[in-house]
């Protein structure tokens, strides 16, 4: 049995500091006609194991300038992509190279497909299937049922969802989660984690929530639209003026009093801040600082509302050695306005998970066994709670493809 699946990235694609990082996208979710009506706030849990699933998906990745067409079973890829202009600005050609891409790895693949399953951002109707005005596919404008499209076309479900909580969905199925876990098992500590919080950083800022293996989306499927959020260090933005390419950038210029380093990319300012390449290196540590001390601000909050663990994905992930100093010093702070006994910004001790210190921290057994009276039982009391931050190892483009086939196999099964 086949699955289809596109991913829609974002409009421009994040620079890559390290292989290991994909591009981010500001977020994506949908709902076909034949599953519409069942509960829509969240994705519920299922005891696959999208590792050992024999299913093939058929991905699809839309780019402004190129549509790829591949294919996974298993988590794994098992095709050579297959690459075809997107005629972008024109929908007729645009469906056209859809149905073109998806009919060569018809042909190749030995069983039928069982449905779609793609990742696009918005403005997206989910529930609806309506794809609205994307900034990279700009033939979309004024809505396209392409879920209904794809649907009646092959026959067949066809699932949209966020591209955030995919990415999130992915880390904490196959990604972060069990990674941190495993960690804890090896260490010999018995806590588990079960809530992750999963950040993109890159031309927008995106994110998603996942807890005890449910994808939590909300009433309208547009639960954790984490750029929209508030900082407390410029309030009149929103989080993704302060986080994202443009943040970075729009640093790095205001320190060097420069109006034309507004034409530097990320991988430029992250090379003069590395040493690298010419230029103000000062400014360009500053100007990853300063991201953040924004990101740090954001963190916390979402921290204090999900009690999970946090990973970081996207182009910008790769320059974790500049802005995570920022991130952690922002999660360690205090809120001091009674002066003499100042409360902690956050109730957990968060440790950076990128260090050695910070996972020995995490998986240090801190707490003690209790004797359950009357019993041979113990009980594990651990008076600190903690929680941990890191970037991602598989990738946010890796993590968004396994969200997007865990997704289309949780609900082919339910």
């Amino acid at each position: 049995m086949a699955i289809l699946l596109f991913l829609f990235p974002c409009a421009e694609k994040s620079p890559i500091f390290n292989p290991s990082f994909g591009p981010a996208s500001p977020g994506c979710g949908f709902r076909p006609a034949g599953l519409r009506g069942k509960t829509l706030g969240r994705i519920k849990p299922t005891n696959m194991d999208i590792h050992k699933d024999n299913r093939v998906v058929m991905t699809f990745d839309a780019g402004g300038t190129n549509f790829v067409f591949s294919a996974i079973q298993g988590g794994r890829e098992i095709l050579t992509p297959i690459t075809f202009p997107s005629h972008a600005d024109d929908l007729k050609r645009c469906l056209e190279t859809i149905y073109r891409g998806f009919d060569n790895l018809l042909e190749i693949l030995p069983d039928p497909p069982a449905a779609i399953s793609f990742a696009i951002p918005g403005p997206t109707d989910y529930k609806n299937g309506v794809v609205g005005d994307l900034k990279n596919l700009p033939g979309f404008r004024g809505g396209v049922p392409l879920g209904h499209i794809l649907e009646n076309r092959y026959r067949i479900p066809a699932f949209m969802n966020n591209d955030g909580d995919l990415y999130a969905y992915g880390e904490a199925l196959g990604g972060f989660l069990p990674e941190v876990n495993g960690m804890m098992e090896a260490a010999g500590n018995p806590k588990r984690y079960k809530n992750l919080v999963g950040l993109t950083l890159g031309t927008g800022f995106g994110g998603g929530f996942v807890s005890d293996g449910t994808l939590i989306t909300g009433d309208n499927s547009i639960a954790s639209e984490v750029w929209i959020i508030s900082n407390r260090f410029t309030p009149s933005r929103n989080a993704e003026e302060e986080v994202s390419i443009r943040a970075v950038v729009r640093n790095y210029s205001d320190l060097t009093h420069n109006p034309a380093d507004r034409n530097i990319t990320p991988r430029d300012i992250y090379d003069i801040a590395g040493g690298h390449t010419p230029g103000d290196r000062e400014a360009a540590v500053r100007a990853f600082e300063i991201m953040g001390m924004h990101l740090g601000d954001v963190i916390a909050n979402l921290i204090s509302l999900t009690d999970g663990l946090v990973v970081i994905g996207g182009g910008i992930a790769g320059a974790d050695r500049f802005f995570m100093p920022a991130v952690m010093k922002e999660l360690n702070n205090q809120f001091d306005y009674r002066h003499h006994d100042p409360i902690p910004r956050l109730i957990q001790k968060v440790y950076n998970l990128n260090e050695e210190e910070g996972r020995k921290g995490i998986t240090e057994i801190t707490g003690t066994f209790i004797e359950l009276p009357g019993t041979e039982r113990q009980v594990y009391y651990d008076q600190q709670p903690k929680s941990g931050i890191g970037t991602s190892r598989i990738g946010a483009s890796r993590a968004i493809f396994l969200g997007a086939y865990a997704y289309a196999l949780n609900q082919l099964d339910r």
